[in-house]
């Protein structure tokens, strides 16, 4: 999935499962390891990590969606995970924010500095948001929960 502006470029994608094989649990068995690819004004980074279940992949493309049927009238409330590695919200000025902290915090922040989320706004179409969530859910079709 990819989300970008003439300033700012986020590329998300679900690589794997964290563990492979099927242990019975609900939690290890739906973790996905999400690859990241993040370029902003102050430099670009990429990150892999564990930070989303199944389920809650399956909430950003519906959620891409109706921010982008919602472009110019009406809210959607943020989308937060378990993990706070990556969240996504909007401003009522066409921005779609995506929050990244943690793991998928930039290279040059230090320590505590990791824990605070950076948060990349970019100028998002409708047209944009919905060819997001399309490339989201082919490119996430091969993980069903388990």
């Amino acid at each position: 999935m990819l989300l970008a502006d003439h300033e700012h470029r986020i590329e998300l994608r679900p690589l794997r499962y964290q563990f492979p094989v099927v242990s019975g649990d609900q939690y290890d068995d739906n973790w996905l390891v999400i690859g990241g690819e993040v370029t902003t004004l102050e430099g670009s980074w990429s990150f892999t990590d564990p930070c989303l279940l199944t389920d809650e992949a399956r909430q950003i493309s519906p959620w891409l969606r109706a921010v982008g049927g919602a472009m110019l009238t009406g809210t959607q409330p943020d989308l937060h995970f378990l993990e706070p590695v990556v969240s996504f919200g909007r401003t009522g000025s066409g921005f779609v924010r995506v929050h990244l902290s943690q793991e998928a915090a930039p290279p040059w922040l230090d320590g505590d500095e990791r824990l605070d989320e950076l948060v990349v706004e970019i100028k998002a179409t409708a047209a944009g948001l919905r060819q997001a969530a399309e490339e989201w859910d082919r490119c996430l079709a091969p993980f069903p929960p388990r």
